[in-house]
């Protein structure tokens, strides 16, 4: 999938041909574009149960406000797949496929699900099938990314425990259980995490940072390229005043209670949480792949919907119509919008002109503003005399 692939989504009146022959009609289409600006492929669209005018306007609001909907769905499904997948390009490119088709196969061969979205229903339930469907694809998918982000940030934690410094490291099996006091209803055993180039102002001044410090208690338990480990005897009545002063000298107090077995345990929870993390993954790469495809899918198909509705606003009942799908770059997309342009200009009546060297122009901005409000734009809110919607999927 290149990134620099764009798409132009077109509707012509099938009068652009003398014989008002479809095929016809995309030769001459193609013809406009030319393979200098980008390859056209036929985009077959059903008829749809048409409502009245008023209805007809309504529906192009909301199909866009539906479409913009669908682009930032897509657009966060693929964040979630990067996540996920940690930024591989190639596992990324391969994860998102619809149907189980790269994006340009399947919008090459475009056909209208009719499982889906059935097209004899009227336009308002098709619409509404849509929007329920994005939403749903939105909230499962930030649901799960949430649940494995959870699982991730608790795993990332407990690694941390094993294999972090003295300050955060699970101390478990550091500490031996002959050097903590325990079962005294006076004394207290601190763990103190002292940056290697603080230990002599650590101990020269520990004995004085709060009252009833027992003197010479401080014996060293370990240390590792950035901390030296403490072990501090105190009155418990002043535990809570030492350790606030020892934080205050930027020592870090360690919260440690020996327990038989303990890293044993730890060891269990680890393992447990690592496996759920795998699974938690496994799940939320699945859904990601499915939802990514099926978001793709329905924003193509609520662009289809907006050609649709727009070829009936722009050139009328009874409808005869042909849509054709231009795949070209970021680049070329101006040149081949320019090249339509000249080629299908007497479409818009009097919102084109020609200045004197014959090159078409477009009606001043008044104009465009009036065309806008008639729901005569495209997603590029500038006025075209064919209808034409652009889009990238990244």
């Amino acid at each position: 999938m290149s990134k620099n692939t764009k798409y132009l989504l077109i509707s012509l009146p099938a009068s652009v041909s003398p014989t008002n022959d479809h095929d016809e009609a995309l030769t001459t289409l193609r013809s406009a574009v030319t393979l200098d600006y980008g390859t056209v492929f036929p985009f077959p669209i059903p008829e749809f149960k048409i409502g009245t005018l008023d209805a007809l306007v309504q529906q192009a609001d909301e199909l866009a406000k539906l479409e913009t909907a669908c682009e930032g769905v897509v657009a966060k499904v693929g964040d979630s797949l990067r996540t996920i997948l940690q930024g591989d390009e190639a596992k990324i490119s391969q994860s998102k496929t619809v149907n189980d088709k790269p994006p340009e196969q399947y919008l090459k061969s475009f056909h209208w699900n009719k499982v889906k979205y059935r097209a004899d229903r009227p336009l308002g339930d098709i619409i509404d099938t849509l929007q329920k469907e994005i939403t749903s694809i939105d909230n499962q998918v930030k649901d799960k990314y949430n649940s494995y982000n959870s699982v991730r940030t608790n795993l990332t934690q407990l690694q941390r425990r094993q294999d972090g410094n003295l300050a955060s490291k699970a101390l478990t099996n550091i500490v031996p259980p002959s050097l903590v006091i325990r079962d005294s209803d006076y004394l207290e055993t601190h763990l103190i995490a002292v940056p290697r180039n603080l230990t002599k102002d650590f101990l020269r001044a520990y004995e004085s940072l709060s009252p009833m410090v027992v003197p010479r208690s401080a014996v060293q338990v370990a240390s590792d390229d950035d901390f030296a480990l403490y072990a501090v005897t105190t009155f418990k009545k002043h535990s809570q005043d030492f350790i606030h002063r020892c934080r205050e000298s930027k020592w870090t107090p360690r919260d440690f209670k020996y327990k038989e077995g303990g890293g044993e345990e730890e060891r269990r929870e680890l393992e447990k949480v690592g496996e759920n993390e795998r699974k938690v993954w496994g799940e939320a790469l699945r859904l990601g792949r499915t939802a990514w495809g099926e978001a793709v899918m329905a924003w193509v198909h609520v662009l289809a919907l907006r050609v649709f509705v727009e070829t009936v606003l722009r050139y009328g009942l009874p409808l005869n119509y042909v849509c054709g799908l231009v795949r070209t770059t970021g680049k070329l997309a101006k040149k081949a919008r320019s090249s339509l342009d000249t080629k299908f200009s007497y479409l818009g009546g009097n919102a084109f002109g020609r200045d004197k060297k014959g090159r078409v122009t477009k009606d001043d901005s008044s104009t465009s503003a009036d065309m806008q409000a008639a729901g005569h734009m495209g997603n590029e809110g500038e006025y075209s005399a064919y209808v034409c919607y652009e889009f990238e999927i990244k």
